[in-house]
């Protein structure tokens, strides 16, 4: 059901976003990427040297560069079938008081900015052929707070509105609007913090979980899917 599917990804250089596109180009889709690093780019070529795989470099932040990333998909691959909303950004906030501006700015820009400026482009090239499915990779944080990164997770809220006020705008025209939610995926976003990754969910996880959603029958719906792994909560 995803052969020849054109699938857009944000971030697909690495975590989650590379183990998506993987798994979706196994499956025969065709999967387009605006990635903003470099050197992600050039390891992910190598490691997947597929013509099925392109990538556009530039920031998810940028509207006019947003705009270019989705028109060069559509000369490259032709109609757009699916978004996935995947570039995100965490930076630990333990302390609101003595929290930079900026980074509740960079949060805000990449995680809530960045998805509501791909779906634009997105709805765009859904809505005359009225079709299409929209997933936006936001998980738990958007639905419980940490105390470690309350602006990360204010920023996902944001992002989890975004999605549910599109789910109900579209619903009659044949776009699907999808939330995915993993629990804490053991990826890049941890850096060099003490935190037990082991018990962690695996980008290849979310990917599985993704590629099920998108091949479901085309009059089923997930809204919503939540997820993790069994020793993480059972901690």
């Amino acid at each position: 059901m995803l052969k020849d599917k054109t699938v857009f990804i944000s971030g697909a250089g690495s975590g989650i976003g590379k183990a998506t596109a993987t798994k979706l180009l196994e499956l025969g889709a065709k999967v387009f990427s605006l990635e903003s690093s470099t050197s992600s780019i050039a390891a992910t070529r190598e490691e997947l040297p597929d013509e099925r795989l392109r990538f556009f470099e530039g920031d998810v932040r940028d509207p006019k560069q947003v705009q270019a990333a989705f028109e060069a998909c559509d000369q490259t691959f032709g109609p757009l079938d699916v978004l996935i909303n995947n570039a995100g950004l965490g930076i630990p906030t333990p302390d609101m008081a003595e929290a930079d501006l900026a980074v509740f700015e960079r949060q805000f820009d990449v995680n809530a900015k960045g998805v509501f400026l791909c779906m634009q482009q997105a709805l765009k090239r859904m809505r005359p052929r009225k079709s299409g499915h929209i997933l936006t990779l936001i998980s738990m944080a958007g639905q419980r707070t940490n105390p470690g990164a309350p602006l990360y997770c204010a920023s996902k809220f944001a992002a989890r509105g975004l999605s549910s006020g599109l789910a109900d705008q579209v619903l009659k025209e044949g776009i699907k609007v999808t939330d995915v939610n993993p629990g804490p995926v053991d990826s890049n976003y941890w850096g060099d913090r003490q935190v037990p990754r082991d018990k962690f969910l695996k980008p290849a996880d979310v990917a599985e979980i993704i590629a099920f959603i998108l091949q479901l029958p085309d009059y089923v719906i997930v809204r919503e899917i939540n997820f993790d792994n069994i020793h993480w909560l059972a901690k």
